[in-house]
């Protein structure tokens, strides 16, 4: 597994977190505080995160059949973009995991002139 997989993974997994952030804020914003703007802003953060959810899916999804990872605690990664917060402590979890695996996978890998 090459860098750039879990590079790209973790970019996705923040954005996604921050987006759900926002997207919750704003929700909030429009439902109990009732706050005038607050529905167009819920619309265009929700269309944002929902396409990027996509895209972190995708990304998530190679990552995890990159790793050779069971259904289950693939459905686990996959599903962090949908709760508040959680894809940056799942993001951090796999990245721990992960990453010295990377590490050492690149170093045995010869270089290409």
């Amino acid at each position: 597994m090459k860098s750039s997989v879990l590079t790209r993974y973790r970019v996705m997994a923040y954005v996604t977190g921050v987006l759900l952030i926002a997207l919750t804020l704003s929700v909030i914003a429009e439902y109990v505080l009732d706050i005038n703007g607050a529905s167009k802003v819920t619309g265009i953060v929700g269309f944002a995160h929902g396409w990027l959810y996509v895209v972190y899916l995708v990304f998530a999804f190679d990552l995890c059949n990159k790793a050779k990872w069971p259904l289950s605690r693939m459905a686990w990664v996959l599903l962090a973009g949908t709760v508040p917060t959680a894809a940056f402590f799942v993001e951090r979890r796999v990245t721990r995991e992960l990453g010295p695996k990377v590490v050492v996978r690149e170093r045995a890998e010869p270089v290409k002139v």
